[in-house]
């Protein structure tokens, strides 16, 4: 199995603390000399867009991230967990169509909102009417379709509930 290391392995190596370095090193050497070593825990990454990226385990939240084929294993990137993660869900890992050279591309989703709009047309008879509101009402009369408790009992039947119609003490006091 042919062993490399990208670009971007190393300078995601440059960005971790020193004591971070050494395990990943220390990590990437297990990985040359034994790729099956049980203490790397490795497993494909399933939210990837390239289903050859692999994790290994560093400690408890370094990952590498490497891209592994039948004849070669690709160190691409080191970081801490959920980092790590995340930049393997953004890539691939293509052959450029004019020079053959490997290429990792950075993959952007956008997400756009489509508005459809839905007209609708009025479903009403030809036939139908509309009524203007209070056509029937008399003049010296004050229409009521809702209840006061300031009106002191105008418009109720005592009982407090509403009465339906017309209020002459209203229109007599001048509301």
């Amino acid at each position: 199995m042919q062993f490399l290391i990208a670009s971007t392995f190393q300078d995601s190596l440059v960005r971790l603390q020193p004591g971070e370095q050494s395990a990943a090193k220390i990590a990437a050497i297990e990985m040359q000399m034994n790729p099956a070593h049980p203490g790397l825990q490795m497993h494909r990454l399933d939210r990837a867009k390239d289903r050859n990226f692999w994790s290994a385990r560093v400690s408890d939240d370094l990952r590498l991230i490497l891209h592994r084929t039948e004849t070669s294993c690709l160190l691409c990137y080191v970081d801490h967990h959920d980092p790590a993660y995340a930049w393997a869900e953004r890539r691939k890992l293509t052959v450029h169509p004019t020079t053959g050279a490997a290429q990792m591309v950075v993959l952007k989703e956008t997400v756009q909102q489509i508005i459809v709009r839905e007209y609708v047309s009025e479903a009403r008879p030809k036939s139908a009417k509309l009524l203007p509101l209070l056509a029937n009402a008399n003049p010296g009369r004050t229409a009521w379709v809702w209840h006061s408790r300031r009106l002191a009992g105008c418009c109720t039947a005592g009982n407090g509930r509403e009465r339906t119609g017309y209020c002459d003490r209203a229109a007599r006091r001048g509301a």
